[in-house]
């Protein structure tokens, strides 16, 4: 069985790596070279969003829907449950594309039956790690995720995915379908760098320390061993 691969990218050069590595659906860059779901999200944080987010997120779908050939999207309540309503005014936007419910799931407070609420959305795919950090801690959850689900959805494992798990986790949970970023650091190519001054806060990143996809990751990852 042949494996699906999700990369999710944030710059051109991990698209095209993700693409020349053998992807199937990339995340986040357009790109018209390959398959694209859109990642509709206006911000950090918490899935909790107001009014002004929420037109953010809408007009963003209007404007990505003529190049994008899916969207990954979805809203939390204050108490941790799915926020329906919001959601729904989204997937609405989004569709005739297929839309993915993305990691928000894996913030509620009952991810069960959070499962049915994204299944009675009418959403194809769930993106999540099973509530954990990492898809071998929520390994179990999210094998009853699939269960549950009943092929009803699809149920997408992403999260600390790499070549050295990737043969494990597939065989546990029985499927061919899954998401990672395969990433790897790149030095910035800048000659000077001021290295007294990052952008974005105390807690940022290295600013001449870049992370892409890497192809050689991605084409192992799609290897069985």
């Amino acid at each position: 069985m042949s494996r699906v691969l999700e990369v999710c990218v944030d710059s051109v050069d991990s698209a095209l790596n993700a693409f020349n590595g053998g992807k199937l659906k990339v995340i986040k860059q357009v790109c018209r070279q390959m398959p694209v779901f859109v990642m509709i999200r206006c911000r950090g944080g918490d899935f909790l969003y107001n009014d002004h987010e929420m037109n953010v997120m809408k007009s963003d779908i209007e404007i990505l829907k003529p190049h994008a050939d899916g969207f990954v999207t979805g809203a939390l309540n204050r108490d941790g449950c799915i926020d329906v309503d919001k959601t729904k005014e989204l997937i609405s936007l989004c569709r005739p594309l297929p839309v993915t419910f993305h990691r928000a799931i894996d913030m509620t407070c009952d991810i069960s039956q959070a499962l049915e609420d994204v299944i009675a959305l009418g959403c194809e795919r769930v993106l999540t790690s099973g509530g954990e950090q990492t898809v071998l801690e929520g390994l179990l959850t999210i094998k009853q995720m699939i269960n549950q689900a009943n092929s009803r959805i699809v149920v997408v494992p992403g999260g600390g995915i790499t070549e050295r798990n990737i043969d494990r986790i597939l065989g546990e949970l029985g499927i061919n379908e899954f998401h990672c970023s395969a990433r790897r650091t790149r030095q910035s190519d800048m000659s000077y760098q001021n290295t007294a001054v990052t952008m974005g806060g105390t807690f940022s990143p290295p600013e001449f320390s870049l992370k892409i996809a890497d192809t050689d990751r991605i084409r192992k990852i799609l290897k069985p061993s």
